[in-house]
């Protein structure tokens, strides 16, 4: 029967038996750097196509190195590992793969230097993070994009995601789905988890990586096939608030969020208020490419076929 494994302490074991100590130094101070990497189930396939897993593994070694955590396998090595971990899952549905490079040294102090690291990965079913096809209303959060020279906004560091946490918390007990997050300068910087575009006279533009954004694959592929197949030219800047208001469109992306359109900010329709024509043409796009369909981005791809059921476990279930 499927269910979800964990690699930790160098073995595959079951999610129920992956356990640290409370004393693990990421978990008293949030040292930790992570990834979130989709695996979309493909039925054509008879495979879980996991998504950028390189991209996503060499990001996760730069967050590393800018935390002092000893992370050695190559990307390719922690691929691997991935690929062992979704296919002993055995899902046969979209799954969300959470790789985690830590301080598991069992030390007391906020220090980097001189505490062991480690390195797990886990597997999970994972369905839609927000509603792809009626667009989300967003509210401009009263909390501030946490400063790269606070906490490094480029690594995606778990004890940052409190902040994150705060700004999410908010929106929902507001009413709204998601927040949108500005930096200490008032320009717009990210959602919660997100990266955001707005699309103003048929141009993309996306906040400059300055104003504390994180460095998206997902916005990467989306900006690739917007510039490869549709032609649209690709602006990176700074974004103030009101330019919120006034946009034609507007979306998110992310590994959870995919490509969301934006339908509402701070209680203004964002363009007709429905979800725009270049974003729709966007979503398609990058579901064909997820799910395997389009031949030309095979190789953002790795697909991980199933583990072999015992004999008779299927008709045993």
């Amino acid at each position: 029967m499927p269910g979800s494994y964990c690699y930790l302490q160098k073995r595959i074991v079951p999610l129920e038996e992956a356990k640290v100590g409370v004393m693990t130094h990421a978990f008293l101070y949030g040292t930790a750097v992570f990834e979130g990497v989709r695996g979309n189930w493909s039925e054509e396939q008879g495979a879980t196509l996991i998504f950028r897993p390189r991209e996503h593994f060499e990001r996760l070694k730069r967050s590393a190195h800018i935390m002092h955590i000893s992370l050695p396998q190559s990307a390719d090595e922690l691929s691997d590992i991935c690929a062992q971990v979704v296919e002993r899952c055995g899902y046969r549905e979209d799954v969300y793969i959470r790789p985690i490079a830590y301080k598991s040294g069992e030390v007391i102090g906020p220090r980097l230097d001189g505490v062991d690291s480690d390195f797990m990965l886990f597997a999970i079913p994972f369905g839609n993070y927000l509603d792809l096809d009626a667009g989300i209303r967003c509210q401009t959060s009263t909390w501030r994009r946490v400063s790269d020279t606070a906490i490094p906004a480029r690594a995606k560091v778990n004890g940052l995601y409190v902040n994150s946490a705060l700004a999410k918390t908010e929106a929902i007990e507001n009413g709204y789905d998601e927040a949108i997050m500005l930096n200490d300068d008032g320009h717009v910087s990210e959602g919660s988890g997100e990266n955001l575009v707005i699309v103003r006279h048929g141009k993309l533009i996306t906040p400059a990586r300055s104003d504390n954004v994180l460095e998206g694959i997902t916005l990467e592929s989306v900006f690739t096939l917007a510039k490869d197949e549709l032609g649209l030219e690709v602006i990176e800047r700074s974004v103030a608030r009101s330019e919120l208001y006034i946009a034609d469109e507007c979306f998110l992306t992310g590994t959870a969020a995919h490509l969301s359109a934006v339908t509402e900010v701070d209680r203004r329709a964002v363009g007709s208020g429905a979800i725009g024509p270049i974003t729709k043409k966007l979503q398609g796009l990058f579901f064909d490419v997820l799910k395997g369909r389009n031949p030309k981005y095979a190789d953002w791809l790795r697909a991980v076929k199933p583990a072999a059921e015992p004999a008779g476990a299927r008709a045993n279930a």
